[in-house]
């Protein structure tokens, strides 16, 4: 007698167990050694009072994806302001920080802050004009960018945005870095 072994469901209903045995903290302490650059993702919420606001958001998970078209790629903590703020307004803009601009990569990486009006008040920048977002002067480059995809990975949702716009303000210095749960500067 023959035995028949039962079909092998579909790979798209097979689930992904998460890997046994790692948990959040051994995952991050395994990625917090991963330097990455560190960039200010900014756009502005038109809805948002009289004249709207400008938001902003430290990010360490940005990184180039097509050359043909220029693509880029930014992970948004799902239901995050900006997360939200991007679902809605297409166009938004990038900074990449230099190694002398700890400071602002601080200043948007804090949780539970009031405004970011607040926190643009003082801060040099000025508005794309394809975006309407702020760049930051003294940025190493700056990039304005219009969503063309939205991808939900688990707590994250990864914009991928076209480039429409460039601009590489300053040439001088290197850039931020961010390397076991610090920012740092190459040597």
């Amino acid at each position: 007698m023959l035995l028949k072994t039962p079909a092998s469901p579909p790979v798209t209903d097979l689930a992904i167990p998460h890997a046994e045995g790692v948990s959040n903290d051994e995952f991050r302490a395994a990625m917090s050694r991963l330097a990455a650059g560190v960039v200010l993702v900014t756009a502005h919420d038109p809805d948002d009072g009289p004249r709207g606001e400008d938001v902003g958001m430290t990010a360490t998970a940005f990184m180039s994806v097509s050359l043909d078209p220029p693509l880029v790629l930014v992970s948004l903590r799902n239901g995050s302001r900006m997360d939200d703020l991007l679902a809605d307004v297409p166009v938004w803009a990038v900074s990449v920080l230099a190694e002398d601009q700890r400071h602002v990569a601080g200043r948007f990486a804090m949780k539970n802050r009031v405004s970011d009006r607040l926190l643009f008040a003082d801060l040099p920048h000025t508005r794309g004009g394809a975006s309407g977002a702020p760049l930051v002067t003294g940025a190493l480059s700056v990039l304005e960018c219009r969503t063309e995809n939205r991808v939900v990975a688990g707590d994250h949702t990864l914009v991928v945005g076209r480039v429409l716009t460039v601009g590489l303000p300053s040439s001088g210095g290197g850039p931020l870095t961010y390397f076991q749960g610090k920012y740092r500067h190459l040597s």
